[in-house]
């Protein structure tokens, strides 16, 4: 079971989170959400998709190209939050942000996840999701500070540490008072990690699985995949759908995506194949065939 606020998720369906950014400079939508009923509107669109969660951010992940003050950051999220609340009030509400004023303001808006992408760079954002009894996403970014792209990053195991790394912080989380169902771990894919590293974790990801706390996957349409096919973002698509599908087969439970509809149908795909019992249409093919043989 994972719980998110008030929001309990049973079994281990897979969950699709949607990315909305308020940002200028997102690397993928390019600003298009800045404005807040564009935002509100997209929210809207990713619950008729459907999205389970929907992830507001309101600081690009990327390097710094624009600074964004902790004041201008909670404008640009915490009353959004509270609008979105309004309107899909059975929607489970994230937020990107490793600041914990931030992470304050969006759970007293309404917020039922805090995503701390940078790893627990601000100590004190685990104290706040434990204060207001919401999930928390525990990252793995190596010693990469908050918004720097990696630079000549190694690792003796990428996987190994990114575990560790996380379940520790995991730990850590549910010690301040985040109840245990409520925290997941992320690799955080291209986060601190060369293309080398983020697909050695998405190989192996079935070694963060085994851990037993919830994995989420951020590796919609990132660097990774791009510099692996040779394409540029708005053409990564399908490169985005095979690697969900390989983390959905290793049993990732969280999924955040710019692409809903999309994901949505692969992820339930991957679900029916994994968990299959009986075919819906018995011997399918083969039975057809042979049928048209006699």
């Amino acid at each position: 079971m994972l719980k998110l606020g008030e929001h309990v998720f049973p079994g281990d369906r897979p969950l699709v989170m949607a990315v909305v950014n308020r940002t200028r400079d997102s690397f993928y939508d390019r600003g298009a959400y800045f404005a807040e009923n564009a935002a509100l509107d997209a929210v809207s669109a990713a619950v008729d998709n459907g999205a389970d969660i929907v992830d507001i951010g309101g600081v690009p992940a990327g390097e710094l190209t624009e600074e964004v003050s902790t004041r201008e950051e909670i404008a640009r999220v915490a009353g959004f939050v509270a609008r979105v609340r309004k309107r899909h009030p059975g929607l489970a509400i994230s937020v990107d942000t490793w600041r914990h004023e931030v992470a304050e303001a969006v759970c007293s808006a309404g917020a039922d996840l805090v995503n701390d992408a940078w790893g627990g760079a601000d100590p004190l954002t685990a104290a706040v999701a434990a204060e207001w009894r919401v999930g928390l996403v525990c990252t793995h970014v190596g010693a990469q500070a908050p918004r720097t792209d990696p630079k000549k990053v190694s690792y003796r195991d990428v996987t190994a540490e990114a575990i560790g790394k996380t379940v520790a912080l995991a730990e850590r989380a549910v010690a301040l008072g985040v109840p245990r169902e409520s925290v997941l771990i992320d690799p955080a894919h291209d986060f601190g990690k060369a293309t080398a590293h983020s697909l050695e974790v998405t190989r192996r990801l079935g070694e963060m699985t085994a851990t037993g706390w919830p994995v989420l996957v951020a590796v919609s349409n990132k660097d990774f995949i791009g510099e692996t096919l040779d394409l540029p973002a708005r053409e990564r698509v399908l490169g985005t759908q095979a690697t969900l599908a390989v983390c959905a087969w290793q049993g990732a439970r969280v999924f955040r995506v710019h692409d809903v509809a999309e994901a949505r149908t692969t992820l339930d795909r991957v679900a029916a194949i994994r968990h299959a019992g009986e075919p819906h249409r018995p011997g399918g093919m083969n039975d057809r065939t042979a049928a048209t043989r006699h």
